[in-house]
């Protein structure tokens, strides 16, 4: 909870410290996650488990041409599989990305974005299974890398790679085998800007 008021925080001083000439828009965002998991020894490795993000979005647009920030509170949840049993993780993840777009002025955009997610589990803290059991960390940090395009100053759709910086959890298994483990997820999104 610390670490969750601590970001609370600093996305509130980030705002009140946006230039006055910034434009700042707010706006809701969703899409799909396409999740792939492995342990360090990929005694386990499962890929494209579907799973979604739905939340409040803001952008701000820097004075700087082409050059801007966003952030999201997204509710976020992802699947995989480990010995039959399905792990569902549900999150608050926390994006803040800088973002460099070149473009047609308000018409449209292609823009380019990169920058680090904060996620704070929100869902069972493990899973038991007959033969093993799966941990999930409280707190995770992940960084986003992707692109996407801006149509008509509101409709904004983007793909990009979000990759864990750290163990997502880990992997406990009876016979005293244990492995920390990463969601890593391709996400497709749509926003719109009020």
């Amino acid at each position: 909870m610390k670490k969750f008021l601590t970001v609370v925080v600093l996305f509130a001083a980030l705002m009140t410290a946006v230039p006055a000439k910034a434009e700042v828009k707010f706006g809701l965002k969703g899409g799909l996650n396409l999740t792939s998991m492995s342990l360090d020894a990929n005694a386990i490795d499962k890929s494209n488990q579907a799973g979604f993000f739905i939340g409040p979005t803001v952008k701000f647009t820097l004075p700087v041409v082409g050059l801007g920030i966003d952030a999201s509170a997204l509710y976020d949840q992802r699947k995989s599989e480990v010995d039959g049993t399905s792990l569902k993780e549900q999150s608050i993840q926390i994006p803040v990305n800088l973002r460099y777009g070149i473009g047609l002025g308000s018409t449209a955009s292609i823009y380019f974005f990169a920058g680090p997610q904060f996620g704070f589990n929100v869902g069972d803290k493990s899973i038991k299974t007959t033969t093993s059991e799966w941990t999930f960390k409280s707190s995770n940090i992940s960084a986003n890398v992707g692109l996407g395009v801006m149509l008509l100053s509101h409709l904004q759709i983007s793909a990009n790679y979000n990759f864990g910086l750290g163990k997502t959890g880990e992997l406990d298994m009876n016979t005293n085998f244990k492995e920390n483990g990463k969601m890593n997820a391709w996400q497709i999104a749509v926003a719109y800007y009020f």
